[in-house]
Order: C-alpha cells, then structure tokens, then sequence
C-alpha cells in the first residue's frame, strides 16, 4: 500500500501516535509518506531510501490574507504528493485541519480514499468550537472511514455531531520494548535519593489536565513521606505550577523538566503516574508509564477507564478530588506488594491489550477495507 500521513509535528499525544504507526507500517514493507508543516519530532532519525519520507507543507504570507490557510497549504502539498507517488490513501490524523486537507486533495485529484483518526481535542475542544463544528462535522462525514482511540470518544463524538457515522474503535499502542523498567539505581540516582519516592507527570500543560491538582497531590504525599515530583512537559498552565510549588514550599522537591526528549527513562525508574485530568480521550502517558511497571492514580474521566483499570493497574477518582487522589497515592507507596502487583498488572496489560503486535494489524485491515471501498 502506499499511504499518506498528515499529523501535527508536535510532542502531543496524536502526532506521537500517527508519527509511531505510520514507522512501524512503513516497517511492514508499505510506502509511507508524511505530509506536515514540520518534521514530527519522533521521526527525527528514521527514513532515508526506502522511506518513510517527509514532504514539509510550503507557506505563504500576503497582505490581504490576515490569516494562513493551513488546510489549502496542506492540500496543496498532499496534492502533489498523492499525484508523483500515486498513494491510495491518505491516513489524517486530527479532523481539523488534516482531514479536511484530505478531503479536499481527494476532490482536486479524484484519487487516494481518505481515513481519519479522531484523537480527542480535535472534537471536544476544536470541533465543539462554534466556528468549527460546521467543518468538523463534515470532515468526519466525508470521511471514507473514521476511527476513533477510544469507546468514550466514538460516543462522544457521535452525540456532540448529532451523527450516525460508524466509528471503528482502534486503540492506542505502547512500544513495550521501548517503555519497560530500567532497574539500574544509578540511572534513577540522577532524579532522586534511594529512600524518595519518585512522582512523574508528563502533558502538554493545558488546562484539562490540572497540572494544579498535580501539584497539590504531590504537597499532600511529600508531608508523609520522603518523596520527589518530575514534571515532563510544557504548556500555559506551566508557570501557575511552578508558582504553587513556590507557594506549597516544595519547589526545592518538584522539578519541571520542559520538552523532556528521554521519557521513557523517566518513566522507567518512576513510583507512580499522576493523571488528574478533567478530559482524556484515552491517556497515552498513563499507559507508557503502565508498560514501564509504574501504577497510575488518575481522574475517571473520559476514556481513561479503558486504559486503567481501577484497583488492578491504579486507582481512579473523581476529578479535583486531591485529598483521594493523594490518599491513593500514599496507599500504593506504603504498601510494597500492593505496588509491584499493580506494577506487574500494568506491564501484562501493554503486553496483552496495547502491544502493537495486537493493534497495528488492525490499523493495516482498516486502510485495506478502506482502499477497496
């Protein structure tokens, strides 16, 4: 098959996963090209010859345009792309701009079905924007086949669009080799002492993920016991953490790492996951951290149920519940066998429900029925 990916370069949750997916499709011996106004970041180090490749969406500015047209630009680009290399089908990740970018090369070339993944935002938060919702419903009707990573999603989406559409449900994926315990104590000296307890957080820093609660619930778990706070990302809501560190006076114990490019090392020799989130599609980082043997305490929010089970691989509370949320975290700490056997849970459950090996194959059979229409 030949197939085009469009996904953000972003290191946010659905660039990752398209970016990931189309390697290991590529890898299965299937051309692959993407098509994005930037290198995504995990494919930095990967193609050459045989691919995959990266065609970079050109720019334009003039005056009379006081905003850039990202999905014509976009088109444009895939446009090109889908006639010099004749692709099949173009894989969009995100309804907005991508799909409708493909939507739109499909009509302008008459060729290369088009399949879109819904990954959350682009239909809770973009796609219920008044501005949007016009675009975003058409882009997932006009869509040859829509995915979405989660049952909560698919439904979601169904209800907020007022839509029939099947939506195939395919989720996410872990590289388990990737993401797996590192047992070397130097390695975890760099973050913290031997009797600390090492607390990690990874998101884009946006408001739905209470990076405030995060900081809260480490304070309460820190009076108890010697403990550490690793903060992985960047985002708006990054100074009003750092802030409330200040405040809390644990700044000297919470570290905020930025854009940390090596988390999966982070996540390997970490305690516990902290998720708080009041939205989650699916909760990418809190199944890496699952494969690296690390329990989760988390919201019970969206699709967050699907990928931790409450009691077995973490614990799940309500949103803003701090004091549970810090209660659980204490619980899990204190109680050696209670945390290897939610370590041990989390690691079976990568392997067994979210090994590429188990969802890659259904990506592939969804571009194949796709393509044959």
């Amino acid at each position: 098959m030949k197939v085009a990916v469009l996904c953000h370069a972003s290191a946010g949750g659905s660039g990752v996963v398209a970016t990931e997916l189309g390697l290991m499709v590529a890898r299965a011996g299937h051309e692959v090209h993407f098509v994005g106004s930037a290198q995504p970041f995990r494919l930095s180090g990967h193609g050459g010859m045989a691919g995959p490749y990266f065609h970079q969406v050109s720019s334009f500015a003039y005056a009379l345009f006081e905003q850039p047209f990202p999905e014509l630009a976009a088109a444009n680009t895939l446009t090109e792309v889908i006639l010099e290399h004749e692709v099949e089908l173009s894989h969009a990740h995100y309804a907005i701009p991508h799909a409708t970018a493909a939507i739109h090369a499909k009509a302008i070339t008459g060729r290369s079905r088009v399949m879109t993944t819904l990954h959350g935002t682009d239909v809770t938060l973009v796609g219920a924007e008044p501005a949007f919702r016009h675009t975003t419903r058409h882009a997932i009707e006009r869509s040859d086949h829509v995915t979405a990573v989660s049952h909560f999603l698919a439904q979601q989406t169904q209800e907020l669009f007022g839509t029939g559409r099947e939506i195939e449900v395919i989720h996410n994926f872990v590289d388990a080799e990737r993401f797996q315990r590192i047992p070397d104590p130097a390695v975890r000296a760099r973050f913290a002492h031997p009797d600390e307890a090492l607390l990690v957080h990874v998101s884009n820093f946006r408001p739905v993920k209470r990076v405030e609660d995060v900081v809260q619930v480490f304070s309460r778990v820190a009076s108890e016991m010697p403990a550490r706070l690793l903060m992985i990302g960047d985002g708006p809501d990054r100074p009003r953490a750092f802030e409330l560190a200040q405040q809390l006076g644990i700044i000297g114990r919470t570290h905020f790492l930025g854009s940390f490019p090596d988390v999966e090392t982070v996540l390997g020799i970490s305690d516990l996951f902290l998720l708080p989130s009041s939205k989650e599609s699916f909760g990418l980082a809190a199944l890496e951290a699952m494969s690296c043997e690390v329990p989760v305490v988390a919201a019970r929010a969206g699709g967050i149920p699907e990928v931790v089970e409450n009691g077995l691989t973490g614990v799940l509370c309500a949103v803003g519940d701090v004091d549970g949320m810090a209660h659980a975290a204490l619980r899990i700490l204190r109680d050696r066998d209670l945390y290897l056997q939610m370590g041990r849970a989390g690691r079976q459950a990568a392997l067994t429900r979210f090994h590429p090996n188990l969802i890659v194959p259904q990506y592939l059979r969804a571009y194949e029925r796709t393509i044959t229409g």
